[in-house]
Order: C-alpha cells, then sequence, then structure tokens
C-alpha cells in the first residue's frame, strides 16, 4: 500500500498542485475533502509558517496520518506585506476571490505603478513527531485588471518575473514549474524520497 499523506486542506486548487509536484514520488496525497468531518483550522498564527503548522498538527492529531500544511499568499510591497496572511480573508471573512482582488486593486491605486509583489507559500510537514519546514516564493508585479481563467486566487492579477502572462493565464503545467507552491513542496520533498 502506497504511503499516505494528508494535505490539510478543502481547496481543490491547492490540492492539483501537490499532487502535480509529488507525482513522481511514491505517495498518495488526501486532503480533507477525502474526509466527512474533518477539523476546522483557524488561522491564528502571525506568519505563514505559523499558520502551516496549525494545519498539518490538527490533520494529524484528528486522522494519525502524516500531514502537510501550508499557508500562501501575496504580498504587495507597497502596501507592506498586505494582504499577506490574509490573503484568504481579505475582503473579510466570508470574501471570495473576487471580492479579495478588488480590495487589492482599490488599495493599490493610490500607488504609482509598477505594483510589485511576491506569492509565499510556507509548507510544513508532521509526522507525529518531528516538523520539517520550507518556504517558497516567486515575485512579480500585480496588476490593475484580472486575466486568464485559470489557478484561483489572486493568479489573475500576478505576473512573475521574465513573463507577459498572469498566472491564470498560464497552464497549470507552466504555473507548476515557477509556483511559489512548488518552490516550497520542492523542498519538503527531499524529506519524504
Amino acid at each position: 500500500m502506497k504511503k499516505q499523506i494528508l494535505l490539510a486542506t478543502t481547496n481543490k486548487g491547492k490540492l492539483n498542485d501537490v499532487k502535480e509536484i509529488l507525482k513522481d514520488i511514491d505517495v498518495e496525497i488526501l486532503s480533507f475533502l477525502d474526509f466527512k468531518d474533518y477539523p476546522n483550522v483557524e488561522e491564528t498564527g502571525n506568519t505563514f509558517f505559523e499558520n502551516a503548522e496549525l494545519k498539518c498538527k490538527a490533520a494529524y492529531e484528528k486522522y494519525g496520518i502524516p500531514s502537510f500544511g501550508d499557508d500562501s499568499g501575496l504580498e504587495a510591497f507597497q502596501l507592506i506585506g498586505e494582504p499577506g496572511i490574509y490573503s484568504a480573508r481579505y475582503a473579510g471573512e466570508d470574501s471570495d476571490d473576487e471580492q479579495n482582488n478588488l480590495k487589492l486593486i482599490k488599495k493599490l491605486s493610490d500607488y504609482p505603478e509598477p505594483h510589485l509583489g511576491r506569492f509565499v507559500c510556507a509548507a510544513v510537514y508532521f509526522d507525529g513527531k518531528n516538523y520539517k519546514s520550507a518556504i517558497g516564493e516567486i515575485r512579480g508585479n500585480i496588476i490593475k485588471s484580472p486575466r486568464g481563467e485559470n489557478g484561483f486566487g489572486y493568479d489573475p492579477l500576478f505576473i512573475p518575473n521574465g513573463y507577459d502572462n498572469t498566472m491564470a493565464e498560464l497552464s497549470h503545467e507552466e504555473k507548476n514549474k515557477i509556483s511559489h507552491r512548488l518552490n516550497a513542496f520542492k523542498e519538503l520533498k527531499k524529506y519524504l524520497v
């Protein structure tokens, strides 16, 4: 039987990204979507790392399966790192991607272009005894009007350095070759091989 690792998320986009990144090692990636009664982990940490650790610890404690937690977000340099750890709930607790994007565009409109920033991903693996962690980032430019249908979150607003397309205009495969999540999970993969 394949080794199972639980990714502490209900986000299908994130799950697909991680499965793609880890496809060449012999593990089965589960997520909270595979369970009916999963823990609702509040992101009360002050950093991406703290939130990622809270998630994988809660997942392990609930199911006893080695777990990944990750927390990621967009940091706009002109906004001193906003939305940062609040990326998923930037426009309020129940906000969706579109509302979060609109709030970011509005706040950046007070500043001159270009709007430089970075996507950050902190990933943590917990096997019940040890934590392993890694961080990944990708830098680029935040634009004023969304472009592209792929991806999720702030992908339609972010053009990575060296590209003309937003993350949402890149194919899933192209995005996974450069993404902040790839950079973090590639590091963690070394512990699993």
